[in-house]
């Protein structure tokens, strides 16, 4: 086997394969016992939400190239047809899973602590008389049954609604006897609802909207016989298509766009595991789906509105315990920010240190006197964000408030509408980014004047800007006032407001310009020290890494002797523990109670550390079609601390850690006899939390 060749396809893992694997992961969360209980059922939930984007965007995208006629979708040189064959052998096993460690794991462990979801064959006399009334009065006015014939052709059905179909005998006041009707739930509708107490055996019973309908949709249909009621759901291409060519609004295009998502091509179909195969036939031509589209489940057909059930139960004894965010007593509440920013760079980590530095930063800036000016970008941050509102209040003060918000931010295009909308309104300056590149990075730009001269004062992240999520994800962000940084903030938002040639940045290296080249040159200088019989290092956390030309060069790093760890939390297209190709690359991911948000790179560079932080992850997009920043570590007292706790903690996680092998298979990793059990969240925890 030819070794130099780095292009073969056997050295590369298809991505759909690798997103369902990270998914298969997720749910080992769902299955492990020392979870807590609700946690566990959290997990589930998240994989199924997953799975439903994975089908929205990934799915509905080789569909789409298997229409256009493209022959391969990836390095691994897969065409798109047995792509699709493999995505649906591995997804209906996943689901399959999904639904066994719902109903044979989770209700039987939950049923032991008094919290039942109750089946129509469980209900007694009681019970059942609570549950016709609520359907007569609660669902009854709401519901509309739709009959099919020529003059009420098959409904339009939403994107991931819950549906039914259901089989009729007889005929109705018109002398019609078609056979087959439609049953549409309203989104507005809760797919659980709680038994009262008087009514109840236990403190928390529920029973399924979709176990109300089945057992009174005969009154839907009065003087008609039910033959058969079976739940089903479609899912759909969600992506949004805004052509960069042609658009001259990107907010009117997107608000366009918006619309035209709750009914895309059809891609998946999922219908209850009782369903005839008569009905699943008919679904199938009605949404021209073939038969590997088509998943039945024992069980509710939308496994994450189960989610909903995490807050309703007042059990802190099954979910993780509650911590406080620790907050350095340099950003205390009562602190001028700016003094502090003033006396050394100050870095955060999420979610064990408090994000809300960040909006008394931008609070104290609003308020301040002396500043001048406010610029940053927005991706994901929620319409009623203390972030927006700080900035609505600076812009009502007189601050020039400029604000870069990406309309495009999958399935948060609609909240981002309404904040800019929001911004506007309060007189602050928006701007949708550059078309044809999404504005990724996080930074926040504050200008002050001091005396006779202006200073900057700069925020970097790794995540978003979302007060709830920086509660969920592990995220860095870095205030400084470095002049050289603050310079090259600048030159970055004016690239973004105006209109101009790139100007050459400092330390801050940007894509689409910059980073990816200068990343492969970073690769290439540890394998040229490794040549020289130099110590050369890697260590590179991150979610994703799929770029071509970025894996080739960490496998010549690796011929070459440099010693790589790769930490990625998803999608890896990069095969470790290839003889003579990457034995000296080892790839995890961390699935723990904190989805893993990071980037952080680490080069060794002969002993004068490089060492940067990154709203990038190592794909094609965030490359050449996202706007992002990467930026350094120079303080040598940070860079010891996440060097020590972003990354060698997590390479030495022995419970939570997955290990990726050259057959593409993750394996978790034990204690062995001799070690403690070792999580790199705990220790943060303990050790960053209050």
């Amino acid at each position: 086997m030819d070794n130099n060749d780095l292009t073969r396809p056997d050295l590369y893992i298809n991505r759909e394969l690798s997103l369902l694997a990270f998914n298969k992961r997720v749910l080992e969360q769902a299955k492990d016992p020392t979870t807590p209980l609700l946690e566990r059922l959290k997990f589930l939930c998240i994989s199924s939400t997953n799975l439903d984007e994975f089908f929205e965007i990934r799915v509905a995208g080789l569909k789409e190239k298997l229409v256009s006629g493209a022959l391969q979708t990836g390095l691994d040189t897969l065409p798109p047809q047995e792509t699709l064959n493999r995505i649906s052998a591995e997804a209906h096993q996943l689901v399959d899973e999904q639904y066994r460690v719902l109903n044979e794991e989770l209700f039987q462990a939950l049923a032991k602590e008094r919290i039942r979801f109750l089946r129509r064959t469980d209900w007694n006399p009681k019970q059942a008389q609570w549950v016709h009334r609520h359907f007569t009065h609660e669902l009854l006015p709401v519901l509309s049954p739709l009959g099919l014939d020529p003059a009420h052709p098959f409904p339009r059905i939403l994107n991931k609604s819950l549906n039914f179909i259901v089989s009729l005998e007889g005929k109705d006041a018109f002398g019609r006897s078609s056979g087959v009707a439609i049953v549409q739930a309203p989104r507005s509708l809760p797919r659980l609802i709680q038994v009262p107490q008087s009514y109840s055996r236990g403190p928390y019973d529920f029973v399924f909207l979709s176990s109300l309908i089945h057992a009174h949709v005969g009154d839907l249909f009065p003087g008609m016989k039910v033959t058969g009621c079976y739940q089903f759901r479609v899912t759909r291409n969600s992506d949004l298509f805004v052509d960069d060519e042609e658009v001259e609004d990107l907010l009117r295009a997107v608000e366009g766009e918006l619309l035209s998502r709750r009914y895309g091509d059809e891609v998946r179909l999922e219908v209850a595991d009782n369903c005839s195969e008569e009905m699943a036939n008919f679904l199938l031509h009605k949404f021209e789906l073939d038969a590997d589209d088509l998943y039945q489940v024992n069980g509710p057909v939308n496994l994450n509105r189960l989610l909903a059930i995490y807050d309703m139960i007042e059990r802190p004894d099954l979910k993780y315990p509650p911590f406080t965010p620790g907050r350095p007593a340099i950003v205390a509440v009562d602190h001028n920010i700016f003094d502090a920013i003033q006396s050394r760079d100050i870095l955060l980590h999420h979610p064990f240190e408090s994000f809300l530095p960040v909006v008394d930063f931008l609070r104290q800036a609003a308020a301040d006197p002396n500043v001048l000016a406010i610029k940053q970008t927005l991706y994901r941050t929620g319409p009623d964000s203390a972030i927006v509102s700080a900035l609505v209040d600076a812009a009502r003060a007189g601050k020039e408030v400029t604000v870069v918000v990406e309309l495009r931010a999958r399935f948060d295009e609609e909240d981002n509408i309404k904040l800019a909308t929001r911004l506007q309104e309060a007189s602050a300056h928006v701007v949708y980014g550059v078309v044809g590149h999404k504005t990724h990075c996080k930074m926040i730009l504050v200008t002050r004047r001091e005396g006779r001269r202006l200073r900057h004062y700069v925020h970097l992240g790794t995540g978003n800007y979302h007060v709830r999520t920086a509660r969920l994800y592990t995220d860095y962000g870095l205030f400084t006032c470095d002049r050289a940084i603050g310079e090259d903030v600048h030159r970055v938002f004016q690239l973004l407001t105006s209109l101009g040639r790139v100007k050459k940045l400092k330390k801050i290296l940007q894509a689409p310009f910059t980073l990816h080249k200068e990343l492969l040159r970073m690769i290439e200088r540890e394998a040229e020290h490794a040549r020289a019989n130099k110590p050369a290092r890697i260590i590179a956390r991150m979610n994703a890494l799929i770029e071509p030309q970025i894996i080739r060069a960490l496998y010549q790093a690796s011929q070459a002797g440099v010693k790589i760890d790769l930490i990625v939390r998803g999608v890896c297209c990069l095969r470790p523990g290839v003889p003579g190709v990457s034995d000296n690359i080892q790839v995890r991911s961390v699935i723990g109670r904190f989805l893993e948000h990071s980037r952080v790179f680490y080069f060794l560079n002969g002993g004068d550390e490089d060492l940067y932080l990154s709203s990038a992850d190592w794909m094609d997009r965030n490359f050449f079609q996202r706007v992002e920043v990467c930026f350094p570590i120079e303080d040598q007292g940070l860079r010891k601390r996440i060097i020590k706790e972003g990354l060698e903690l997590y390479l030495s996680d022995n419970t939570q850690a997955w290990v990726l092998n050259k057959d593409g298979e993750y394996r978790r990793t034990k204690p062995a006899s001799n070690q403690k059990p070792r999580s790199a969240q705990e220790a943060l925890l303990e050790h960053r939390a209050d």
